[in-house]
């Protein structure tokens, strides 16, 4: 008996060493981390990012840095190949917009197909609006579509891969009229429309706001109706099975914990949600709110079938 106590006592006292000397998961964050922004510096979304870095490293006193990779929106995704390579530990996060998920996993980027993020939350609709002068003889996406028929009229977009640009292309077509042209430009602003460049442009609201007296928006390409501009009708209203935004959001690798996610979404959710969010909307006509991530998962599901739609009907 005494030989068998002494073995137990021993064998406890080797376990209780053992656990002493496994050392315990640290809280996250411990380290500094990095949102990883696929635009320049300056857009919308790399401003709002920056306010959910600076209130991060205040909440949690580790550094929080914002690093621009840009890429297009219509890919390679740099920012998200460098996310998705990163280890699964939430101290690499993404700042995405809606290509990643929606087109990413099929343009031939191994990285990301199959999509390797899960959303933390959809937090930005970029207000991409349809626009034309006030002097045009059509000042509705009714009186476009007649006015085409008859007329030449000419897009200015920012790329053919972009989904505002797919958008625009395939409401046309569903109303049944072409555009005779159309050109991408790196700006399309209030000059690019009085130089009579283009007809009709597919621009960001924030572009042409010091002209918006000289203008009329035909449609916005958001999901609900822009302050800006409350009596343009959305791309929705027009034609339901259209109804897709260009929208930005915060994702992570899908095996990042749960419990690291919650603290990312907490700050991100505070932010976006702040008098100087709600101020910088006002200021910008940008759509601002907090998506969480199950809503989120459900709105790229919606967005990945609108998306193969417009696919479908560009063919």
């Amino acid at each position: 008996m005494k030989r068998f106590l002494g073995l137990a006592l021993a064998a406890s006292a080797s376990i209780a060493a053992a656990l002493v000397a496994v050392p315990t998961a640290a809280e996250y964050p411990e380290k500094p981390v990095r949102f990883i922004n696929p635009w320049p510096p300056g857009d919308l979304e790399d401003v709002l990012v920056r306010m959910i870095a600076e209130d991060f490293q205040k909440a949690y006193g580790q550094p929080a840095a914002v690093v621009n990779k840009p890429g297009g929106g219509g890919g390679p995704f740099p920012g998200a190949i460098e996310v998705a390579r990163a280890p699964a530990d939430g101290y690499t996060i993404g700042n995405f917009v809606i290509g990643v998920p929606v087109i990413g996993p099929n343009i031939g980027i191994a990285e990301l197909n199959p999509n390797p993020f899960e959303p933390i939350g959809i937090f930005l609709t970029y207000p991409f609006v349809i626009v034309t002068s006030k002097e045009a003889p059509y000042q509705s996406m009714e009186g476009l579509a007649q006015h085409a028929k008859s007329h030449d009229v000419v897009l200015g977009h920012f790329g053919a891969p972009l989904i505002p640009t797919k958008v625009t292309l395939a409401l046309a077509r569903k109303m049944g009229f072409s555009f005779a042209a159309d050109s991408a430009f790196d700006n399309l602003d209030c000059n690019t429309l009085a130089s009579g460049d283009v007809d009709v442009m597919n621009t960001t609201i924030q572009l042409v706001v010091p002209c918006l007296d000289k203008i009329t928006v035909l449609t916005a390409i958001t999901e609900q109706r822009i302050a800006k501009a409350p009596d343009a009708p959305t791309v929705g209203e027009l034609d339901k099975s259209l109804s897709i935004s260009l929208w930005n959001g915060l994702f992570v690798h899908k095996e990042v914990p749960p419990a690291v996610r919650e603290k990312i979404a907490a700050i991100a959710r505070k932010t976006v949600t702040s008098g100087r969010a709600r101020k910088f909307a006002s200021d910008t006509g940008a759509q601002i709110y907090w998506k969480d991530a199950a809503t989120s998962t459900r709105q790229i599901a919606a967005d990945i079938e609108a998306a193969g739609k417009i696919a479908q009907l560009l063919k």
